[in-house]
């Protein structure tokens, strides 16, 4: 699980590094033409895209330091940090956010802890049931 997200955050990583040496280029790259307010509004559109690629960078590699913080060796009695929980609705790995990922033909939702799914089921035990969305979750089994 953790391998297959590892690799996921490194491929979205790779992809947004060469965006930005991308829009690095063109920004540089952007000539002046005749028309002034057109190149000053080229460069500032090209500057605002950049800045939203180094804040996506920034945030997919925290979340990968986060992921890497997880030890899978570690057995988890109730839900926490690093949980894969099964429920009778759905897979939950509480990590990071992700969202729905197929893994050997299973859904299981990547969620943040402070996502209000996480926080219903942090602390509780297999067996235990909680209400969410008006929908009663019953933890079958957490790994």
């Amino acid at each position: 699980m953790i391998q297959n997200l590892l690799h996921a955050l490194d491929v979205r990583i790779s992809v947004l590094a060469n965006n930005i040496e991308s829009l690095k280029e063109a920004r540089n790259n952007e000539t002046k033409s005749s028309v002034g307010d057109k190149y000053e509004t080229g460069r500032a559109m090209a500057q605002m895209e950049l800045e939203k690629n180094q804040e996506q960078l920034s945030q997919t590699e925290n979340r990968k330091t986060t992921l890497l913080r997880i030890n899978p060796e570690t057995q988890h009695d109730t839900v926490e940090f690093g949980s894969l929980v099964k429920t009778n609705q759905n897979t939950y790995f509480i990590s990071i956010p992700m969202g729905k990922i197929e893994l050997k033909e299973e859904a299981v939702y990547c969620l943040s802890p402070v996502s209000p799914i996480s926080r219903i089921l942090s602390g509780r035990k297999a067996g235990d049931t909680v209400t969410f969305q008006d929908k009663n979750i019953q933890i079958r089994q957490i790994i």
